[in-house]
């Protein structure tokens, strides 16, 4: 696998983005990634799914959102939003590429908002193909109320509307650590080292109103409009994500879809222990629907048993 430090931009921001791909000249099928909750590009945790996906014929590209890691933008901002349109721009990034075939291009995402940002893309950019969405959150507003009590729920709603207020009496909110105050770890998450290497590169202090975005992050709306191929893979019993989030986005989507459920283990400890079980699976899902096509047949055989495609390639 070769590994290239690439660069684009995003809304006049440059990125900064890894480009993986095989010894064999191109051009490929390509991947992209934007990393999963407070993540950067260079993380062990992704190599070897890339190493995998790299194997099987696939570019790979992934990088840092604005204002993370070596990308450039606002410091201190989480932002979807944001988020999304650097991964919309990171396809279109691929499309100008001549050693990518640019209609055939999907999105893997793992990691909590990095698994819902891959089914956000994937209904917002019909480019994509394909989507994996790993340890998914549908719900951001569920997501974070469903890590507090009760009582520290509505002083955590009470803090967001006294920041408002503070913003508009003074133009300056509160700085949190993004992974304390926002998102509340579990103790597996202080324990585990799986994200060690990059953990000391996150942003330690983030607007407040940050929070706002992940309140109003609803992938489950996507998904309940998607028709693009989606692997959901979840973990039962998910401390971190919960495990209904990946089967709430499994049921709503419309198109091809496939849901893995990882039993008997954690959220973080699942990376470790079904990796060899659940990678062949996502390279296979990306082998099956990533792939160009001069004809499509859409093919519905009765009203209400849904429909089948087809992808044809003319010869040169």
């Amino acid at each position: 696998m070769q590994t290239t430090p690439v660069e684009f931009y995003s809304e006049g921001d440059r990125i900064a983005a890894l480009w993986r791909t095989p010894d064999a000249p191109g051009p490929f099928r390509a991947i992209v990634q934007g990393p999963g909750w407070l993540g950067l590009k260079d993380a062990k945790l992704y190599v070897r799914y890339h190493e995998a996906l790299v194997a099987a014929g696939f570019a790979v590209l992934v990088f840092d959102y604005r204002g993370f890691g070596d990308s450039g933008g606002d410091r201190g901002v989480l932002s979807p939003a944001r988020q999304l349109q650097d991964l919309v721009n990171a396809v279109t990034y691929l499309t100008t590429r001549d050693d990518v075939i640019a209609d055939a291009i999907g999105t893997f995402g793992t990691g909590g908002t990095g698994g819902g940002n891959a089914v956000l893309l994937a209904g917002a950019d019909p480019r994509v193909k394909a989507a994996v969405s790993q340890v998914p959150v549908a719900d951001g507003t569920d997501w974070l109320h469903r890590m507090r009590q009760e009582h520290e729920w509505l002083a955590f709603l009470a803090s967001l509307d006294e920041d408002r207020r503070l913003r508009v009496a003074t133009g300056a909110g509160r700085l949190v650590h993004p992974r304390e105050e926002i998102m509340v770890p579990t103790p597996e998450r202080r324990a585990t080292t799986i994200k060690a290497d990059v953990d000391d590169r996150i942003p330690s202090a983030i607007s407040l109103s940050s929070a706002e975005e992940i309140l109003a992050y609803r992938p489950i709306d996507a998904a309940s409009r998607l028709t693009t191929p989606l692997l959901v893979i979840g973990v039962e019993g998910d401390a971190t994500t919960p495990t209904d989030h990946a089967e709430a986005l499994y049921a709503a989507a419309k198109g091809p879809k496939q849901l893995i459920m990882q039993r008997h283990t954690t959220h973080y400890a699942a990376y470790d222990r079904y990796w060899e079980q659940t990678t062949p699976r996502i390279v296979d899902w990306f082998d099956r629907h990533v792939q160009p096509s001069d004809v499509e047949i859409r093919t519905t055989a009765a009203p209400g048993q849904g429909e089948t495609e087809e992808r044809l390639e003319a010869p040169q």
